[in-house]
């Protein structure tokens, strides 16, 4: 079991709030580890199920950056400006 362990130990932040530079680099972590072929089956599929609950933190953070974007507009002095984005992430 001490093959699957991230170097570094793993951090006290879940997936959900992760910044998404870090959730991505941990994400790359997984894919390296998986490609390594050190693993045993129950190990990978561990990291497997890790990395797509990661996958899925980054596209919902990637989304909502988008989401922000198309959300700013022009004000009347040409200036840009965001409106109130809601959304609820947690409903996927």
């Amino acid at each position: 079991m001490s093959k699957a362990a991230k170097p570094g130990g793993s951090s006290s932040l879940s997936g959900d709030e992760l910044p998404f530079e870090q959730a991505l680099q941990q994400l790359e972590s997984i894919v390296d580890t998986m490609e390594s072929d050190e693993l045993s089956l129950e190990a990978l599929l561990s990291r497997y199920e890790e990395g797509s609950h990661l996958a899925k933190v980054c596209q919902t953070r990637l989304a909502a950056a988008e989401l922000k974007i198309q959300q700013l507009e022009k004000t009347a002095g040409g200036d840009l400006a965001a409106r109130p984005v809601s959304f609820d992430v947690s409903a996927e």
